[in-house]
C-alpha cells in the first residue's frame, strides 16, 4: 500500500489548532492525507467513508460542560476504529490512564507549543500502520498448522525490541524523573504480559491444529 493512502483524521473545533496540526504534519513530507472534522458526530460519519490510520482528538471538540468523563467517553468510542492521539489539559491525563497504558492512546498536554509533539506522534502511528500492512494475514489451509509459530515470530520480535530498549533506559534510572521510571516499568510489565499471552495462544493453536504437510 502506498504511504499516501493513509489517512489522519483530525477532530478539532479550534480552527487554528487544526491548521497548525496540518502545517506541522507537512514537515514529514506528505506521507499521509489529512481530513478535518469539528465534532465526534462528524468523525463517525467520516468513518463510514474512510477508515483512518490514526485519529487526533483535540479537547476543543468535546463538550466539557458534560464533565471530564465526556473526554473518556469520546476516546472510548474512537479507539475501536484507530489509535488515538489526544491533546487535552494536563489534569485530564489521569482519566485515560488505562487506555494510555494499553497503547491505544497517546496523550499530549495541551499547553505551550504542543502541535509539533502531536504531529510527531501522528506520523509515528502512520509509520507503524505502514509496517503492519500485510504482515498479519489469515493463514491458508496449508499454513494453518504453522500459525502458532508465525504469531510468535511477528509479535515476539517487536516485543523483544520494546523490552530490550525499556531495560536499557531503566538501567539508567538514576538520571530519570520518578514519573518516567514508573512509565517504563509499566511498559515492561505490559510487554511481558503480552508475550505470555502470545505464548499461551500460540501453544493452544498448535495443540488443536496439526501442520498440514504435502504428501
Amino acid at each position: 500500500m502506498n504511504s499516501t493512502s493513509h489517512t489522519i483524521l483530525v477532530i478539532s473545533a479550534d480552527s487554528s489548532a487544526a491548521r497548525g496540526c496540518i502545517e506541522e504534519l507537512s514537515v514529514f513530507g506528505g506521507r499521509h492525507r489529512t481530513v478535518v472534522v469539528t465534532s465526534i458526530e462528524q468523525a463517525h460519519t467520516r468513518f463510514l467513508r474512510t477508515r483512518p490510520s490514526v485519529v487526533f482528538l483535540d479537547e476543543s471538540a468535546i463538550d466539557l460542560s458534560l464533565g471530564f468523563e465526556a473526554l473518556e467517553s469520546a476516546v472510548a468510542q474512537l479507539i475501536d476504529t484507530a489509535p488515538v492521539v489526544v491533546a487535552a489539559a494536563p489534569e485530564k491525563q489521569s482519566l485515560l490512564g488505562f487506555l494510555i497504558e494499553s497503547g491505544a492512546v497517546d496523550f499530549v498536554a495541551r499547553t505551550g507549543n504542543f502541535l509539533p509533539i502531536v504531529a510527531g506522534m501522528l506520523d509515528r502511528r502512520v509509520q507503524i500502520s505502514e509496517r503492519m500492512t500485510g504482515v498479519i494475514q489469515f493463514p491458508s489451509d496449508e499454513l494453518a498448522g504453522d500459525f502458532g509459530e508465525i504469531l510468535r515470530h511477528e509479535v515476539n520480535n517487536p516485543l523483544t525490541g520494546i523490552l530490550g530498549n525499556t531495560e536499557l533506559l531503566l538501567a539508567r534510572r538514576d538520571g530519570l524523573p520518578p514519573g518516567a521510571v514508573e512509565r517504563l516499568q509499566t511498559i515492561a510489565e505490559l510487554a511481558v504480559r503480552l508475550r505470555e499471552t502470545v505464548r499461551r495462544l500460540s501453544n493452544a493453536w498448535d495443540e488443536h491444529h496439526e501442520p498440514v504437510r504435502p504428501a
